[in-house]
């Protein structure tokens, strides 16, 4: 997620941002929106960017390299990218050019909009979103068989949301069981994330909506390695951490974020094993239920904001 534009004595003339992967960066579309009547200013602007831009060529060519073919003076970054192949080199480049660069600014909130790609790159594992609905008296589910519904409309297209901000959704053996879950955005606009489920012994029948073919699924098992149209086994090892074969295992797959949507024991393992980034914590303040499923045991945790949806309070927490 990158922006940058382009200003001339204190005015914008022009101003892009990365609309989508492997398109034209924010650098190239801003430079590319500057009007034909003020493309002479250019040598004399400052430009602001985000992030670093970039030294290689990837699915695109430099961003440096357009920069300093563009003759522009100054450029101002919010902060450095960590990935690999760039970590300083744009920078190094463009002073060697001889431009003025400035670096960084706003540092802090530059780096929180790309939080999940940081993360990705410099632990070598997805950024991991927790997320539960729970009673007002702290139970994710009932204790039977019967699928509880805790949050409301309102919040469940919120929900849907962050399904599409997420590149997977990951859920455990009991949770697809029971709740038969389709694990879709189909209440918001925007792509479906990568469905992950945990069936060790692979008793999941296939007639689960998880396995429709109509999502990318990847099956976490102690079975099988095998892969058949959008549907893939993969094996992992019963003797060693779930968590971290799984955090391996999405890194080769170039996963950056998981939403992890249940059920309770395989989010407490997340907690327990701190591998986990932020939490959203539903809480229906109206529901109260004698028994059921506990809810998992957040540690580690400081609350940065929340909101009210009706009856539902929604809470968002980091990890410390």
């Amino acid at each position: 997620m990158v922006g940058a534009v382009l200003v001339y004595k204190g005015r914008i003339i022009g101003e892009g941002y990365h609309e989508q992967y492997g398109q034209a960066h924010a650098e190239v579309n801003c430079i590319n929106s500057v009007a034909a009547e003020n493309k002479h200013l250019i040598e004399e602007s400052a430009l602001y960017c985000s992030l670093e831009p970039c030294s290689h060529f990837g699915k695109t060519p430099p961003c440096a390299d357009l920069i300093i073919e563009s003759k522009i003076p100054v450029v101002v970054i919010g902060c450095g990218d960590s990935f690999q192949q760039v970590d300083g080199k744009g920078i190094q480049k463009l002073r060697e050019a001889g431009i003025d660069v400035i670096v960084p600014v706003l540092e802090k909130e530059a780096s929180y909009l790309n939080q999940r790609f940081f993360t990705f790159h410099t632990q070598k594992r997805p950024f991991i979103i927790l997320k539960w609905a729970q009673t007002a008296n702290g139970f994710i589910g009932a204790g039977d068989d019967t699928r509880l519904l805790i949050s409301n409309e309102f919040t469940n297209r919120q929900v849907h949301k962050w399904r599409s901000e997420a590149a997977a959704i990951l859920v455990g053996t009991n949770t697809a069981l029971k709740d038969d879950p389709t694990l879709t955005t189909r209440f918001w606009k925007g792509n479906n994330p990568v469905r992950l489920v945990v069936d060790k012994t692979l008793r999941l029948p296939q007639t689960l909506h998880l396995f429709d073919r109509s999502v990318k699924t990847i099956v976490f098992n102690a079975i099988q390695q095998s892969q058949e149209d959008n549907l893939l086994y993969y094996k992992i090892e019963s003797d060693q951490s779930l968590v971290y074969q799984m955090m391996a295992a999405l890194y080769q797959l170039n996963i950056q974020s998981v939403l992890v949507e249940g059920g309770s024991r395989l989010l407490q393992s997340f907690i327990d094993e701190n591998c986990w980034d932020e939490a959203i914590v539903i809480t229906n303040t109206g529901l109260v239920i004698q028994h059921g499923i506990q809810a998992p045991l957040l540690k580690n945790a400081e609350k940065i904001a929340g909101e009210k949806n009706y009856a539902d309070t929604i809470d968002y927490y980091k990890h410390i």
